[in-house]
C-alpha cells in the first residue's frame, strides 16, 4: 500500500474536533495583515485559546520573522514527505504555534495525489489540538487562494483607509460572495489616522456589501497607527507582548474579544463530518489533482 493510501486509510478512522479556521486576506500588500494575524493570534492564545497560524503567503512568509523565530521545517518540507507534521510546529506561547511556508509551492491545484493527501492528513490532524487556525493568506488574490478560501469557516479582510485598499478588498469580497453567499466576513481597518477615519472606512465596505450586494459584514473594529508597533515589527516581537499598554494593543483586545462574543460566532457542528476538510477536498478533486 502506497504512502498515500495509508494516510487517507487512518483519516477514515478519525473524528473531528471543533476548532474554527480563518483566513485572513487583504486586497492589497503593506496593509498589515501579518502582523495583525500574529497579534491577534497571541491575543486569542492569552484568552486561553489553543491557536496555531500557518503561513500561506507562498515564497515570500514573515510570521516567522514577527515572531522573531527561525523559520525551520515548513509545510513544503511536510507535503513533500521529507519531515513529519509534528516537525514543521513551531512554538511560541504555552497556547500559541506556528507553522513556516516556506517556498516551492506554486499551485495547489497542480498538486500531487500524494501531497494532497498528506494536506488533508496534517489539518485532520492539527483541528484535534487547536481551537483556531488561523491561515494568513498572500496579498492579493489568485485562483487557487481565493478557492482556498472558500473551504474555511470565516474570513478576516483587513483594509487601510486608503481608497485602493478598500476598493480591493471589496472586489475580493465580492468575488468570494459570488460564489457562496453564506460565507462570513469579518472587517478590520488597520493603520487609521484616527477613530473616526477608520469608523468611515468599516461603513463605507458595510454599506457597499449590502447596497450592492445584499450581504451583511461584520465590523470588528479599528486598529490605529501607533509607532509603537513600529518599534516592535523591528525588535522582532509582536506589540501585544513587547508593548502591552500601546493603543494598537488595547484595540486588538476589543476585537478579538468582539470576535469571540456569542452573537458573532455561533458554534460549529461536527458530528461525523468536517465542514473546513469537506470544501478543501472539494476544491482539489474540482481542480483535478
Amino acid at each position: 500500500m502506497d504512502q498515500a493510501a495509508i494516510l487517507r486509510e487512518k483519516m477514515q478512522h478519525q473524528s473531528s474536533g471543533t476548532c474554527r479556521t480563518i483566513a485572513v486576506v487583504s486586497g492589497k500588500g503593506g496593509v498589515g495583515k501579518s502582523n495583525f494575524t500574529t497579534n491577534f493570534s497571541l491575543t486569542l492564545a492569552e484568552k486561553g485559546k489553543r491557536v496555531l497560524i500557518v503561513d500561506m503567503d507562498l515564497g515570500m512568509g514573515n510570521i516567522h520573522i514577527l515572531l522573531g523565530k527561525s523559520a525551520g521545517n515548513s509545510l513544503t518540507n511536510y507535503l513533500q514527505g521529507e519531515c513529519s507534521i509534528q516537525a514543521i510546529i513551531h512554538h511560541d506561547e504555552d497556547r500559541l504555534d506556528f507553522i513556516s511556508g516556506g517556498s516551492g509551492m506554486t499551485s495547489l491545484l497542480r498538486w500531487s495525489d500524494f501531497m494532497f493527501e498528506r494536506l488533508l492528513f496534517a489539518f485532520d490532524e492539527l483541528q484535534k489540538n487547536y481551537d483556531f487556525i488561523l491561515f494568513d493568506m498572500g496579498a492579493g488574490a489568485t485562483d487557487w487562494s481565493l478557492q482556498f478560501m472558500m473551504s474555511v469557516d470565516d474570513i478576516f479582510v483587513i483594509s487601510t483607509t486608503e481608497p485602493t485598499s478598500i476598493t480591493d478588498a471589496y472586489s475580493m469580497m465580492k468575488y468570494i460572495h459570488t460564489k457562496d453567499t453564506e460565507k462570513d466576513f469579518f472587517l478590520i481597518c488597520n493603520r487609521a489616522l484616527s477613530s473616526d477615519e477608520g469608523t468611515t472606512t468599516l461603513l463605507r465596505l458595510k454599506t457597499t456589501m449590502q447596497r450592492f450586494l445584499s450581504k451583511e459584514i461584520i465590523e470588528l473594529g479599528v486598529i490605529p497607527e501607533d509607532l509603537q508597533v513600529r518599534k516592535a515589527i523591528n525588535e522582532q516581537i509582536p506589540y501585544k507582548k513587547r508593548y502591552p499598554n500601546c493603543i494598537a494593543a488595547k484595540s486588538i483586545n476589543k476585537i478579538a474579544e468582539r470576535y469571540l462574543a456569542n452573537d458573532l460566532v455561533s458554534p460549529i457542528e461536527v458530528i461525523g463530518k468536517n465542514p473546513f476538510l469537506s470544501k478543501l477536498k472539494g476544491l482539489f478533486t474540482k481542480g483535478g489533482a
